[in-house]
């Protein structure tokens, strides 16, 4: 069975980061995404074009030079026959092009037009440069990512530029895709990284409005304060995971760890008690290896994981088991998720070099060879 947005057509405007992303998830549920390279051979940011690069996987790639008017013309004639448009540049830059919301919309009323920025389309930043961790900092949630003692520590980019913006962009592009479908018209998605990550804070904010969250770092359940939250450092300077918060799960550990009847654990939410508790849990941890520990504690409800590599997470037996990760033309990453009982999501294809598809997909918009060949001659596409 196809994948369930097969026979949507997304075009993306080559970009970096979360724009890709949101492109590599559609592409991976079933969609024909069609990227707009530059006709220069980049991609734009200053990572190598690469076969290997995941986010890139799954499309078909078209080289234009948007800097002349047919390079214009011709990514306008794409965009009228697309579903949804994907591009993260800054606000002001596709009006520039001739590319803007209103041309397009105006071609294509059933258009869904994707706009993916940190600071969002308006608002006192909106015209300046940032990345993930600037974002995630003026959202709330950067400082929220420490220990106690310690300065933030920025979670690499999941958070902005994947949670709170590519992924965030694709659930509003499904959503009004789906609007289109049940006869709406077409309209723009602001995806504002500093809004998405936000939302992922949701839960925070939930519990700070009900005193259950101190602005403190390191001082919560969920933020390494909790002795029974935490990442432990075992005999082999490897680490394991713990997350036993409900009390049967916390008596699971106790018992595991010859805790039973050490009266000191009793009181399991009182944060006074957390610092001198984490301190006697990192000395019991210190005194296995980590594959000891997993003897002792996989398979069961402590809430428990060894904190495992990209490397280690691949060749875990759980993710073996579920078929986590794939290889792709020799590049082993992520599969497709979620999950579907009545569609498949294929292995994805390895992403294209920039042009790949140029001629087949100016073949389907109605051009002739001879065409082709006079725009590839003006340097008009690659």
């Amino acid at each position: 069975m196809p994948g369930p947005l097969e026979g949507l057509r997304i075009v993306e405007f080559a970009g970096i980061g979360p724009g890709p992303f949101c492109g590599m998830m559609l592409a991976d549920h079933g969609a024909e995404v069609i990227r707009i390279d530059r006709a220069s051979g980049g991609r734009g940011g200053s990572q190598p074009v690469s076969t290997k690069d995941v986010l890139a996987r799954g499309r078909k790639s078209i080289a234009l030079d948007l800097k002349s008017e047919q390079g214009i013309a011709l990514a306008r004639k794409l965009c009228g026959s697309a579903d949804g448009l994907i591009e993260g540049f800054r606000p002001g830059v596709m009006e520039r092009l001739g590319l803007g919301p209103d041309v397009l919309l105006a071609d294509n009323p059933g258009l869904v037009y994707g706009r993916m920025t940190g600071w969002g389309q308006t608002g006192p930043y909106a015209a300046y440069a940032g990345h993930d961790i600037n974002y995630i900092a003026l959202a709330g949630a950067l400082a929220h990512f420490g220990r106690a003692g310690a300065k933030p520590t920025p979670p690499i980019n999941m958070v902005g530029d994947f949670g709170g913006g590519g992924m965030m962009l694709a659930f509003g592009m499904v959503s009004a895709l789906l609007a289109v479908a049940r006869g709406r018209e077409g309209q723009v998605i602001d995806a504002a990284m500093t809004d998405g990550t936000a939302v992922l804070m949701a839960m925070i904010h939930g519990m700070a409005n009900q005193g259950l969250w101190r602005e403190e770092a390191g001082a919560n359940l969920l933020d390494t304060g909790a002795h029974f939250y935490d990442v432990y450092e075992t005999a082999d300077g490897k680490f394991v995971s713990i997350g036993s918060i409900e009390p049967q799960f916390y008596a699971q550990l106790r018992a595991r760890l010859g805790l039973a009847e050490d009266t000191e654990f009793d009181p399991q939410m009182n944060p006074a008690q957390w610092p001198v508790l984490k301190e006697k849990l990192a000395g019991i941890f210190r005194s296995r290896t980590r594959a000891e520990w997993d003897a002792l504690l996989e398979h069961s409800d402590v809430c428990y994981a060894p904190v495992l590599t990209m490397s280690e997470a691949r060749e875990h037996p759980h993710n073996a088991a579920r078929e986590t990760f794939v290889d792709v033309a020799g590049s082993p990453q992520p599969a497709p998720a979620p999950r579907y009982s009545g569609t498949a999501t294929d292995t994805p294809s390895p992403a294209p070099m920039p042009g790949e598809d140029t001629d087949a997909i100016l073949g389907g918009l109605g051009l002739d060879e001879s065409e082709i060949a006079g725009l590839r001659q003006t340097g008009t596409i690659a």
